[in-house]
């Protein structure tokens, strides 16, 4: 296995294991049960010994992946050997054995391929020349039920050669597993046989049957597993770009070539040595992460999930570097492996796929020529994929390098592997030349504002190296990963799919998830500009500095070079260093407060940015993952664009504050038209000012209504779900008192619901009018009436006292949580210049169970009013903001006030359960700082 003897038998010692066994032998010879505890012990031992040294090895970097599976593998056969010897010398000798009485030890499947992980499966064959025998069927009982005594997992088969023949021609996994099948002990000669049959009566003649089949079976497993290699939290066995994909094409070699070894791909013509020796990095560091998987979680895990990343790195000696952390770096080391596994796969195919060809007759390759004899530039048109017409045609013009591309989409051709194995071995001249060039540069920008399939384009240019060699600054990002729970790809495959969702967008495909962003697109002035942007938006995530500014930057100088003007370049550089203003304002502030929109619109100045700036959020979200994007982020957005498109307009200034809402009033007055003019004149008294300007008639009308129809109950609470929206909204309708918003808040969290946004209003005569927007964990609306039953039954519960939401909360999420595995730094904003009538605080923590209840209960215990909370998560990380006054009506003015309401809301963020629970009395300075 590639190992000197001395550094193997530090890991198992044969002889000691055989000595041992003796010993214990000769101790408890007569007493079976004493005589298999005995072995069991033997061999445990040596078995945790044996990995405590190839893990040991593995950390310190002795041993590199590969050797570490190879140590763990040897391991497993020397206890097997043993096992084997001990068995039928002791326990079931064969004194005059019959020629029935053969039996060979085979590994089988990735056993077999001589590399184990440490919470691998162990498959064995237990291979006889006929039928089972007594004998036979004692040697296989006695060392499965050892093996099993070890806590191994062990898959078997008892066959006989014509068993495994028959069966390996019927079953393709069968057949994958004899074709990996490798002797470890007992009758060779009986092996030997069935590896001389099954080469001629099973593998010979069926290899295209065979490639078929296990191309196949690698594309449903990547379908099931997640289309992309670039999934924050991969497989690394059964991921794209994982193990898996390397055995796949081993398994391809090993039965169309007939090769034992990787290496002799390089003889069989597949690879070139360099294409061989990054197949061999990339399998001795997917071993290294698969082995420290499984060492530090126990078992066999394959997905490095997040709370596992961060040990990984640092037990796979990674360290913190140019702005980006250790476990980034250990990420963006796996992708780019897995990158280059897809480049292995993307070669080995275009072999397979040449010789097959070469195999055909003659005069079946002539008609073919004839067929595919279509020329487009320097390029022919074969089989409906588009190839080179020489190997030397990048060499005669680099600049075919982006031209290839361009041609693709043009004609909607896929690109030949022969012609990609070619691109990919003429990376080195994509140099500063190239780069410069303007024919090469008109091309590309072409690709990335393509009217036909500009992701698909732009995917295959970076699968191909070409992308990040082009762009040098894209090229920072490829495979790099942001350790949170928000983003669900890499930064350069998010991008990508940004980029697909905006055609898709401008194409009409999604007119009822984004209807105005649909019709949005069709007036923007400057479709390259906005591509352009969606291109370069989060270029340069990874950076000491702040991403959109470097990314600014990055624009103002590639658009020129692109061939854009002045006025495109600058509109670019605005979209990309504001990328993110426009989600900001929408998830984070009080759009009904005049303030909001009036700041915004000063920011984005003209309608077509606005436009831009509105399509780009919504396709930039949607780029995020699954389920990021939902109605209620797009309401949100939809409400600030209406609101800053009539400010731009000068509609604001039409109709005053005044006018306004008198207006409102007017309007509902006409709708209340069946109620006594007495009635509807006290019931116009009762709301404030804000009331009339922050919803709209419909609104105002419902809960007119509501509170009339049920005047006499103490509490009302009426759900009302929009799937439209995602968002379920509960109105409440109580006598006001302090801390009310906060139990609302804890009922939520009791029952893992999230509060959205909420709207607070209080009645001239005292009562609380509430408007709370929740959804459920998933993002969706409260949809089952089951649910919006029991949250207005645990409602009722916590302001009658009979629930207290820290118990509960606390007993709910007891199990560690996904988001654990994160740090964000607490932070908390106290703004007076976001709003003429509220101060705003802002909240970033860590989201955990009952935040928003620890929260408002501590405000309330500052004797703080909320107007309006508008509660957003990314991720792991909550972002909270709440509009509040004082007791009197006051923003939070006075500097004693402010590190008071700092204190408590970074101990709410540091232990929101501990936090929320019933307070003691507060020290003097903090009811000084309140009153």
């Amino acid at each position: 296995m590639g190992r000197t003897m001395p550094s193997l038998l530090e890991i198992a010692d044969p002889d000691q294991i055989r000595a041992d066994l003796e010993a214990v032998y000769r101790e408890h010879k007569g007493n079976d049960t004493a005589l298999q505890r005995g072995v069991v012990e033997v061999l445990k031992r040596n078995l945790h010994e044996g990995r405590a040294k190839a893990r040991e090895r593995l950390e310190q970097g002795a041993h590199r992946g590969r050797a570490c599976a190879e140590s763990i593998c040897y391991l497993e056969d020397v206890l097997i050997k043993e096992l084997y010897d001990f068995a039928t010398a002791y326990v079931f000798p064969a004194n005059n054995p019959s020629e029935a009485e053969r039996l060979a030890v085979a590994a089988v499947g990735g056993y077999g391929r001589g590399l184990l992980a440490p919470g691998s499966d162990i498959d064995l064959l237990f291979l006889l020349p006929y039928k089972q025998t007594p004998w036979g069927e004692s040697v296989v009982e006695y060392m499965l039920y050892v093996l099993w005594d070890l806590g191994q997992k062990v898959g078997h088969a008892t066959r006989s050669i014509a068993d495994c023949i028959r069966l390996g021609r019927e079953d393709f996994t069968i057949r994958t597993a004899l074709l990996e099948a490798r002797f470890i002990h007992g009758d060779r000669a009986l092996y030997d046989e069935l590896e001389e049959r099954f080469g001629e009566e099973v593998v010979k003649g069926t290899g295209n049957e065979f490639v078929d089949a296990k191309l196949a079976e690698r594309d449903e497993r990547h379908r099931r597993s997640g289309e992309s290699r670039y999934l924050v939290e991969p497989n690394v066995k059964e991921g794209k770009g994982g193990l898996r994909d390397l055995n796949t094409l081993f398994w391809i070699g090993k039965y169309v070539y007939r090769v034992k070894q990787p290496s002799d791909l390089v003889k069989a013509g597949v690879f070139t040595k360099d294409e061989y020796q990054t197949f061999r990095r990339a399998e001795d560091f997917l071993w290294a992460v698969r082995c420290e998987l499984h060492f530090l979680t126990g078992r066999a895990e394959e997905r490095i999930t997040f709370d596992i990343q961060t040990a990984m790195a640092e037990h796979l000696g990674y360290q913190p570097h140019r702005g980006l952390k250790a476990v980034e770096r250990f990420m963006k080391h796996y992708f780019l492996v897995a990158k280059d596994v897809g480049d292995l796969t993307r070669i080995f195919c275009a072999v397979l796929e040449e010789q097959e060809r070469k195999k055909q007759p003659s005069i079946g390759r002539f008609m073919q020529a004839l067929r595919r004899k279509k020329a487009i530039e320097d390029f022919t048109v074969e089989a409906g994929r588009l190839t080179v017409s020489g190997s030397e045609v990048f060499e005669k013009d680099p600049v075919n390098l982006i031209r290839i591309f361009k041609l693709a989409d043009e004609h909607g051709l896929d690109i030949h592997p022969d012609a990609l194995k070619l691109i990919t071995r003429s990376l080195k001249l994509i140099d500063a030349k190239l780069r410069k060039d303007e024919k090469a540069n008109s091309l590309f920008l072409k690709i990335a504002a393509s009217r036909k399939n500009p992701e698909g384009t732009l995917r295959l240019m970076n699968e191909a190296g070409v992308l990040g060699r082009f762009v040098t600054d894209f090229g920072r990002i490829v495979a790099l990963m942001q350790f949170n729970m928000y983003h669900h790809y890499t930064a350069d495959e998010h991008l990508l799919r940004a980029i697909g969702i905006l055609s898709e967008i401008e194409k009409g495909e999604h007119p009822e998830d984004t209807p105005l962003a649909t019709e949005l697109m069709s007036k923007v002035k400057s479709r390259n500009a906005l591509y352009v942007a969606m291109f370069l938006h989060d270029i340069a995530k990874g950076r000491p500095e702040d991403h959109s500014d470097a990314g600014a930057a990055i624009a103002r100088k590639l658009c020129p070079r692109l061939g854009m003007g002045p006025g495109e370049t600058e509109t670019v550089a605005w979209l990309v260093q504001n990328h993110l203003v426009m989600s900001d304002v929408a998830q984070k502030r009080d759009i009904a407060d005049p303030r909001t929109v009036k700041d915004f619109a000063s920011e984005v100045q003209s309608p077509e940015r606005l436009r831009m700036l509105y399509v780009l959020t919504v396709a930039d979200i949607k780029a995020v993952g699954p389920g990021v994007w939902n109605g209620w982020k797009g309401q949100l957005l939809r409400q600030l664009y209406f609101e800053t498109a009539s400010v731009l307009q000068g509609g604001d200034s039409a109709v005053n504050r005044e006018g306004r809402i008198k207006a409102a009033r007017e309007a509902l007055a006409e709708r209340l038209s069946d109620w006594s003019e007495a009635s509807r004149k006290r019931y116009l008294n009762r709301h404030s000012e804000q009331y009339w300007l922050a919803m709209d008639t419909d609104t105002h009308e419902r809960h007119a209504r509501m509170i009339e129809a049920g005047k006499d109950d103490p509490l009302i609470i009426a759900t009302e779900t929009d799937p439209m929206r995602d968002v379920t909204l509960v109105t409440l309708y109580t006598q006001d008192h302090p801390g009310l918003f906060s139990r609302f808040a804890g009922a939520c969290a009791i029952l893992g619901m999230s509060i959205v946004d909420s709207k607070i209003f209080t009645t001239r005569d005292g009562m609380a009018l509430d408007m709370i927007w929740v959804q459920e964990q998933d993002g969706g609306a409260v949809r089952e009436e089951r649910r919006r039953t029991r949250l207005k039954e645990t409602i009722h519960q916590v302001l009658a006292g009979e629930m207290l939401p820290p118990d509960e909360i606390e007993q709910r999420f007891r199990r560690r949580r996904r988001a654990d595995a994160f740090s964000v730094a607490p932070q908390v904003f106290i703004d007076n210049d976001l709003s003429d009538d509220y101060t705003v605080i802002e909240v970033n923590g860590l989201d955990r169970p009952g935040l928003v209840h620890a929260i408002t209960r501590a405000l309330f215990h500052l004797g703080l009013t909320i107007g309006s909370a508008h509660i957003t998560t990314f991720g792991e990380r909550a972002v909270d903001v709440f509009y509040v006054k004082d007791v009197i009506g006051h923003k939070v003015t006075n500097a004693n006030k402010k590190k008071a309401v700092e204190r408590h809301l970074l101990e709410a963020l540091a232990d929101p359960v501990k936090k929320a629970r019933p307070q003691k009395p507060r020290k003097r300075e903090d009811v000084a700082a309140a009153e």
